[in-house]
């Protein structure tokens, strides 16, 4: 024995269970199927020899994949007895049944197959070692793949569960402002206050790892402060300034020019400036401390905010990621079609909530996909008719894991996922629709997939310039894709092509 063969993990054999009052039924059986193996497992044996034994057998052991079953025994039916109750009252669906008779008489094949659910009939007389292990073989297999699609459905649960949990704590979020947003409203009511003309609020980041300066984050601004969104936008002056509030916790007017630190619980303080002020009464620096401490609440709640949805949306991507990593897809496939999907939405006119909505919900696209057998999903060559037939049903399932949620982004999951394959000529699937029939998200992720795809190389395919793919935009609008989507992509190109360059394969 060598040792990689040594080393190597020992697959679990298949259970079969062999019911039958004959002895010698049994021993020929397991000898002659001592050497079977299916996708390099072997078999180990169960006995009952008798109904009531059987199911003992069967109540106590799970993973039964085949069950021989003697019909007469104990009773002229005591096999299908059996049979009847692994079906109805153990709930047992998945393991597979061949009933051996030596009395065919005894139970017609027909009306036995069709009202005990059996899955093959033989005659102790007709299973000689070829047709045995044929016959085996065939239930193995059979039994295999539906455990498969049975682990399938269990991914999919846990799948849409995970998603829940995922979302759940933020199914407001997108009726919150962003922090620059707020930062900057805040700051107008405040130079709205004080009549000032300049004005920037700031929050400190940290401080950098290479020259150990302290960098501040430019919020929002009134005025003319330059023209950079960190320290390149504050003086040599004016960042000592900062500084000193920072290392000193104090509020202070340089001449002309306010600064105020306000502290919060996120360790990220806030710092104002206020240029051209003349003065600071002691009424208007308590109504500034009282204002900015309120507002350093707000700012903590908001990154908070924040940081849930950044890291929502970096859970979903991933989760995107692992459908995709499935079909081989590319590694930022999913990034890509979202930041389109984004650009594209506000293009058109789509609201602040609806466009972040579709940015998120878009990696979920192909989550259908997740039950897919790789035999079909990673099939290198042609579909035959029949795959092509097991391919489409990726839409429908889609629908079925992220169906009947009430959070936002699953619900448009669920129409994009069931509906990213119609086409705007009603050619699509699964349900044919037409034109505006077809959800307005489903119709810009489709616009974003094909444009994805075509941009990139794929195991079929090279990448295609920008103007190839341009051409054949326009040559599919109207037909396979919503033209007025088209159009908007095609005018913001150098976007969608920025797009591509931020986030290669």
């Amino acid at each position: 024995m060598s040792f990689l063969s040594a080393a190597a993990p020992k697959l679990a054999p298949w259970k079969v269970l062999l019911v039958d009052d004959e002895p010698d039924i049994h021993d020929i059986t397991k000898l002659t199927l001592s050497r079977f193996r299916l996708d390099g497992r072997a078999l180990t044996f169960l006995h009952a020899y008798s109904g009531a034994e059987a199911k003992e057998v069967l109540a106590r052991e799970e993973n039964i994949a085949l069950v021989f079953l003697d019909v007469v025994m104990e009773r002229e039916d005591s096999g299908l007895e059996v049979a009847r109750w692994m079906r109805q009252d153990l709930d047992n669906q998945f393991t597979r049944i061949v009933l051996r008779t030596g009395q065919p008489g005894q139970a017609p094949e027909e009306r036995v197959i069709v009202d005990y659910d059996i899955n093959d009939y033989k005659e102790k007389t007709e299973l000689d070692r070829t047709k045995l292990f044929t016959t085996t073989f065939a239930a193995l297999r059979a039994y295999r793949d539906i455990m498969k699609v049975e682990d399938a459905r269990r991914v999919q649960q846990s799948y849409r569960e995970g998603l829940e949990r995922v979302i759940a704590a933020s199914s407001h979020i997108f009726q919150q402002r962003n922090l620059k947003d707020f930062a900057s409203g805040l700051l107008q009511q405040v130079v709205a206050l004080l009549r000032l003309e300049q004005s920037m609020l700031l929050r400190l980041k940290g401080a950098s790892v290479i020259t150990g300066e302290s960098q501040y984050e430019v919020l929002a601004r009134i005025g003319d402060f330059g023209s950079g969104g960190g320290n390149e936008a504050i003086g040599p002056e004016l960042l000592a300034q900062l500084d000193e509030a920072r290392h000193n916790r104090i509020s202070k007017l340089h001449g002309d020019t306010y600064v105020g630190y306000f502290p919060n619980n996120s360790g990220k303080a806030s710092l104002l400036v206020l240029h051209g002020v003349e003065e600071i009464s002691e009424i208007d620096a308590q109504l500034l401390e009282v204002f900015c401490s309120g507002v350093a609440i707000a700012f903590d709640n908001i990154l908070l905010n924040q940081e849930i949805t950044d890291t929502q949306a970096e859970l979903i991507l991933r989760l995107g990621d692992v459908v995709e990593s499935r079909s081989n897809e590319a590694g930022n496939h999913v990034r890509r079609m979202s930041q389109v999907c984004h650009m594209l939405a506000q293009a058109s006119g789509m609201s602040e909530d609806e466009t972040a909505t579709l940015m998120h919900a878009a990696p979920m696209h192909d989550v259908g996909k997740i039950a897919t057998p790789d035999a079909v999903l990673l099939k290198p060559g042609r579909l035959t008719p029949e795959e092509w037939d097991i391919m489409k049903q990726h839409p429908t399932v889609g629908l079925q894991i992220l169906d009947g949620s009430t959070r936002p982004i699953l619900k448009a999951a669920a129409v994009i996922a069931h509906q990213h394959h119609e086409k705007f000529d009603g050619t699509g699937y699964p349900q044919g629709l037409k034109g505006e029939d077809i959800h307005p998200y489903a119709r810009i992720v489709a616009v974003a997939d094909v444009f994805d795809a075509l941009s990139h190389e794929r195991c079929y395919k090279e990448a295609w310039p920008v103007e190839q793919v341009t051409d054949y935009l326009r040559e599919v609008a109207g037909k396979h894709l919503d033209p007025y989507y088209v159009d908007l992509l095609i005018k913001n190109m150098d976007k969608a092509v920025e797009i591509n360059r931020q986030w290669p394969d």
